[in-house]
């Protein structure tokens, strides 16, 4: 029995797909060092207007009020996930306006990693459903 073995191009091989991007509005200052606590292959942008998402981003807004949620969740396709980032000693009248206009998530300041983790986890749910929707499409 002989086996061959073949060197594989590296220039003609499929380029990894590309990971998620979270897409910023608002507040810079609050996510400058989220980069440092997103997964392996994840990157972030800073948006310059609503305008300026792409789809399957996910999206953080970023000193969000209700107003802000409310446009957004306007303006995006429902496919869309919407992460609002209040100030930590924000009211819970804006946490739960947030939600209601349509956040899928609202984080309270806080450290970059526990974003992180949330954006995780809406990534999570976004993906599942998907799955959800195929039965729907055959």
């Amino acid at each position: 029995m002989t086996i061959m073995l073949t060197q594989l191009n590296p220039d003609s091989a499929p380029a990894p797909a590309p990971g998620p991007v979270v897409a910023v509005l608002g507040q810079r200052s609050r996510v400058a060092s989220l980069p440092q606590h997103l997964p392996t292959g994840w990157t972030m942008r800073l948006a310059t207007g609503i305008d300026d998402i792409r789809p399957e981003e996910l999206v953080v807004l970023s000193g969000a009020t209700v107003d802000g949620v409310r446009v957004a969740r306007a303006v995006l396709p429902a496919e869309s996930r919407l992460v609002a980032l209040i100030d930590d000693w924000a009211a819970v009248e804006l946490v739960s306006g947030v939600l209601t206009a349509g956040a899928d998530v609202c984080v309270r300041g806080g450290h970059p990693a526990i974003l992180a983790g949330h954006l995780v986890a809406v990534r999570r749910r976004q993906l599942a459903a998907r799955w959800d929707n195929l039965e729907v499409t055959l």
